[in-house]
């Protein structure tokens, strides 16, 4: 940045030259006939020419370097923040938001660092113009000293209305944006139960609401930018006119009403930098207060200031708000009407958000985050799925060779996955898993959590995309392959629910029955209703919902299609 301005000082300063140039040719070789002199000013004004376009061009590269690296700056920054965040993201940003700080905010910022150049530039030139008018003309130096200030002045109350009316814009275009999001997630099943033209109708209404506030954007720029144009030429006609009638009445020659008219007009370009410099600053200020904001949130938990070691062996996990208990060596079920119920109950047991829960009879806020990660590990529905190799996939950041990667797809009745790829395992997959169905993806995060083989599990929902047979197939292998493992698994299937040592049924976000699932069926009526899907669901209460994905390759074991399903498949 200090060669930028560096480089934009010279540049704009030798635009200042030209004038003295042109006048000392017309005075001192053109109006006494001196063709020596005339030709030694018209090289000097050549010279100075040539090196301006150099230093120019200088000047525009360190400028684009600056932009660029400052728009990866921030980037960086603002992905090592979502990182940071973790599973706490969803809940505290929408989707939409990171979205357009990602495509729109970056940018207005790195522009905003490139006002350093011409910014620079624009004073000292204004220093060095005011001090050659002051040698022609102390009446013009006056004129020009205070009418510069005073164009720039006179935008001032723009520039704030602009930042104002930019900052609502900025809000309702981060909001639109995350219902377009939501929209996308959920269109098939929006479809299904006729909401899609209701959503649709919502969107447009914003999109309208948000196409006035552009207008309102537009009309103040509209007017910075012009003035920004007209008033320099305003200017220009005014101080020239002065000139013109000083130079007539002889108080300055020729050549110096030529120069006059040169610096008037070189003073054009620092005053146009001030006023557009305002205005991109306004703009960056809007989109640095909605970065810092990002930057400033902080995840639900945070390391402690003294960590104490977690249990040495494996422990019970106990969340005394629910009453629900996930033991070693044995597989648990957590059965509730409302998916986001058992879900925040997993959030607590995963240590994603502050409670009491307990590990060992330690309080799992008082461990390091870190480690607890490294033993137990929440399996969302909804996780991510990064483009890359099917084996890469699933196995992640482990390494792993293929027979054991193998045995976490067979645990996962995912095998039809791979034999039906084209490479197999070394098949590309789409972010996301765009080219699976939603049976296939989900068998997949979990073949990916098998694989980690943590010593505690928290799998959400992991079978409600997939058909009545291969659930049952996960249900008997998935206890198999957790064999003494602690495993917890939300979900209201009944073949789940059978092969589980101990089943909780969840009624207002506490244990109202616990037991297997043949003495629940035979003691608790409203588990009945609730595992024969008699129960009355509660559709979109918890979130927007998120629908398996139409396939490319569809394959067996998907279920995708069967009505009744999304509303067990919510985002949290």
């Amino acid at each position: 940045m200090i060669a930028g301005a560096s480089l934009g000082t010279v540049w704009m300063v030798c635009l200042a030259l030209p004038p003295y140039l042109l006048s000392r040719a017309i005075d001192d070789g053109l109006r006494p006939r001196d063709t020596g002199a005339l030709v030694g000013w018209v090289a000097a004004l050549f010279g100075v020419g040539v090196l301006n376009g150099f230093v120019g061009m200088l000047r525009h590269r360190t400028m684009t370097g600056i932009r660029m690296d400052a728009a990866f700056r921030t980037v960086r920054v603002v992905v090592g923040q979502a990182t940071r965040l973790g599973a706490a993201l969803p809940r505290l940003v929408t989707a939409g938001e990171v979205v357009t700080i990602g495509i729109g905010d970056v940018w207005v910022i790195s522009r905003v660092l490139t006002l350093t150049g011409p910014g620079v530039g624009a004073v000292m030139t204004y220093v060095v113009v005011a001090a050659l008018l002051l040698s022609v003309s102390p009446l013009l130096a006056v004129v020009v000293l205070l009418g510069v200030p005073l164009l720039a002045v006179l935008v001032g109350p723009l520039l704030g209305r602009l930042q104002r009316v930019g900052m609502v814009y900025r809000e309702r275009e981060g909001a639109l944006a995350a219902r377009l999001v939501d929209i996308v997630g959920g269109l098939r099943v929006l479809g299904g139960l006729g909401g899609k033209r209701l959503y649709a109708e919502r969107y447009r209404q914003g999109s309208r609401t948000l196409q006035a506030d552009g207008y309102r954007v537009g009309a103040v720029t509209s007017w910075i930018e012009a003035l920004g144009v007209g008033l320099p030429a305003i200017f220009l006609a005014g101080v020239t006119w002065l000139a013109a009638r000083t130079a007539a009445a002889g108080d300055i020659t020729v050549g110096e009403l030529v120069a006059v008219y040169g610096y008037v007009a070189v003073l054009a370009v620092p005053v146009y930098f001030f006023i557009e410099g305002g205005l991109d600053l306004s703009r960056g200020l809007v989109a640095a207060r909605r970065v810092i904001r990002f930057l400033s949130m902080e995840p639900g938990s945070t390391v402690p200031a003294a960590t104490v070691g977690p249990p040495e062996a494996p422990a019970v996990l106990r969340d005394p708000v629910s009453g629900v208990e996930v033991a070693p060596g044995r597989l648990t079920v957590l059965a509730g009407a409302r998916p986001a119920e058992t879900g925040t109950v997993v959030d607590r047991l995963g240590g994603f958000v502050a409670s009491d829960v307990t590990w060992g009879g330690i309080r799992l806020d008082r461990l390091d985050p870190a480690r607890v990660r490294d033993r137990i590990l929440v399996a969302e529905n909804e996780a991510d799925l990064f483009s890359g190799t099917l084996r890469d996939m699933i196995a992640g950041r482990w390494d792993r060779n293929d027979d054991t990667i193998m045995q976490a797809v067979y645990a996962a009745v995912a095998q039809d996955i791979v034999l039906g790829a084209p490479d197999g395992l070394d098949s590309t997959i789409d972010a996301q898993g765009r080219n699976l169905s939603g049976g296939q993806r989900q068998r997949v995060r979990l073949a990916r959590a098998l694989l980690a083989d943590p010593e505690v599990l928290l799998a959400v929902e992991p079978t409600s995309a997939v058909d009545a047979h291969t659930e049952a197939a996960v249900a008997t292998r998935l206890r198999a392959a957790r064999a003494g493992r602690a495993t917890l698994v939300t979900s209201t299937s009944p073949l789940l629910a059978d092969q589980a040592d101990i089943v909780y049924h969840l009624v207002d976000g506490r244990v109202a029955d616990a037991g297997t699932h043949r003495e629940l069926l035979a003691g608790s009526a409203a588990y009945r209703r609730l595992v024969s899907r008699d129960a009355p669901d509660e559709p979109f209460a918890a979130g927007p919902v998120d629908p398996p994905d139409e396939p490319l390759a569809a394959g067996p074991g998907d279920r995708s299609d069967e009505p009744g399903l999304p509303s067990q498949r919510v985002i949290r």
